[in-house]
């Protein structure tokens, strides 16, 4: 390996491969394909990393990435979320043949309190933010997230050309998280709202469009809303009904997975709606609202 860390090869079926020029091109490597929020939180904390130990990954040591360790401050998730990108970003350098060892497997990450059950809203309080939420396209909205589960990245991302009729009602198709695709039938209120909001735009137009409000401009180049301004919709809708947690788009998620399953839905059909890798995943809302508890059958 190259001191001065200008070239580093992987020896694969007997060949040389170069793979990474520089610390700078492993991450552009290793960031490719994600979405924007992701890239911008890992890019982040390797930036982070790097600033600390003050010399290229090949030849950072394990002490090093304990010592960095050591420096992260605030909340056991705020620790959590900064070490996992950058075990990502070793584990993945040490595949490409980059690094010699992957001291990341050597560090593991602080264990970490299930918060689900605090992140779940009643049906209840959904229906009152729906009910109290006075613009038709941020209701729209709010019931979407909730109806469909989906991520707010997803959300921001669909256009009418994804949306396909179905008599009474309609499907959307998503692209999701792992590259994958999956197909959502609406329920006919849903559709029925969503399809008001249309207003004759063509198949290549966002079903919600953002605009700046003093001058009247799309605050993106392509005109589709913002996660963050999807943000300030739930978080406003979730004041207005009295509820003082801080609810964020993916709670509306964690409430269709539950609220599904608590009125009977097959776990594989909520696994399906919300693109989620395995039943594993989607029975963790289960195990986050038990029905009983041993605790019921004490005599106190």
């Amino acid at each position: 390996m190259n001191p001065d860390n200008s070239m580093v090869v992987s020896r694969q079926g007997g060949g040389a491969v170069q793979q990474a020029d520089n610390d700078l091109h492993l991450i552009e490597l290793w960031l490719h394909g994600r979405s924007h929020h992701t890239k911008r939180a890992y890019l982040a904390e390797a930036s982070r990393f790097l600033h600390f130990v003050g010399k290229p990954l090949p030849v950072v040591r394990l002490a090093d990435l304990q010592a960095f360790t050591d420096t992260i401050e605030g909340e056991p998730t705020t620790k959590s979320r900064a070490l996992a990108a950058v075990k990502s970003l070793l584990s993945f350098g040490h595949r490409l043949g980059y690094l010699t060892f992957d001291i990341g497997r050597a560090v593991k990450l602080p264990p970490l309190k299930n918060r689900l059950a605090e992140k779940i809203l009643s049906e209840d309080e959904v229906h009152k933010m729906l009910a109290l939420e006075p613009s038709k396209r941020n209701r729209a909205i709010l019931r979407l997230l909730y109806s469909a589960g989906l991520r707010v990245s997803e959300l921001c991302h669909l256009a009418w050309k994804d949306v396909q009729e179905r008599k009474e009602t309609a499907q959307i198709t998503i692209y999701g998280k792992g590259s994958k695709t999956r197909f959502i039938l609406l329920s006919e209120g849903t559709w029925k709202e969503l399809n008001a909001l249309r207003d004759g735009s063509d198949g290549e137009a966002f079903l919600f469009h953002s605009f700046n409000r003093r001058t009247s401009t799309n605050v993106n180049q392509d005109g589709r809303i913002d996660a963050s301004q999807v943000l300030r919709i739930v978080r406003a809708a979730a004041m207005r009904a009295g509820i003082t947690r801080p609810v964020s788009p993916h709670w509306l998620r964690h409430a269709h997975a539950t609220h599904a399953l608590d009125r009977g839905a097959p776990i594989h059909l909520v696994q399906a709606t919300l693109g989620h890798s395995s039943t594993a995943t989607t029975g963790k809302y289960l195990h986050a609202r038990p029905e009983d508890s041993s605790s019921r059958y004490l005599g106190i």
